[in-house]
């Protein structure tokens, strides 16, 4: 008969509890750098009829009768710009390669792994310090040669140069997961 010393242990705190969870809310996307984002009143609703000064952290249901939301995003160019953020973010050494496992197949993770450890021993044989990068995303030129297959590029701008990334995303357990991620 198992013993119960593990859940147990499992139920009992293990030191101070955790601070509470700061609460986060989305940022609005980037608009044209030259236009005003248009800006509502305070006082607006939002839109599942809630006034504005109220939150909630639950996922609302669609009504019954309604379709399931697709496993694709409508937006693949937002999918494809936060993955190659955390790419050139892992490579610098601010991210862990961890965080885009599920994301990327496993040839991607394999070559992403290879990067990373050259780039350690780059910084090491420098003597520099990993430093998050400071850069942002210019444009996203995205194609797709067939079902199921979306390949983009994207240009990053940083301080002292620019840069492009190629990202070649696949389905995959009904999910977009990279199969090509080249950083030039």
């Amino acid at each position: 008969m198992p013993s119960n010393t593990h859940a147990l242990a499992l139920a009992e705190p293990l030191g101070p509890p955790a601070p509470p969870r700061p609460h986060l809310r989305p940022v609005p996307p980037l608009g044209d750098p030259g236009r005003a984002a248009p800006t509502a009143p305070v006082s607006a609703p939002i839109p599942d009829g809630r006034p504005s000064g109220t939150r909630s952290h639950v996922r609302p249901v669609p009504p019954a009768g309604t379709p399931p939301e697709s496993p694709f995003p409508d937006d693949p160019d937002l999918l494809v710009e936060n993955l190659v953020r955390c790419v050139v973010e892992i490579l610098a050494g601010a991210r862990e390669l961890d965080q885009v496992s599920r994301w990327v197949t496993e040839d991607v993770y394999r070559t992403l792994h290879k990067r990373v450890v050259l780039a350690a021993r780059a910084r090491s044989a420098h003597g520099t310090r990993a430093q998050r990068p400071v850069f942002t995303i210019g444009s996203i030129r995205s194609s797709s040669p067939a079902d199921g297959v979306i390949e983009s590029v994207v240009v990053l701008h940083g301080r002292g140069r620019s840069r492009a990334v190629a990202v070649r995303l696949e389905t995959y357990d009904s999910r977009w997961r990279a199969a090509a991620v080249h950083v030039l």
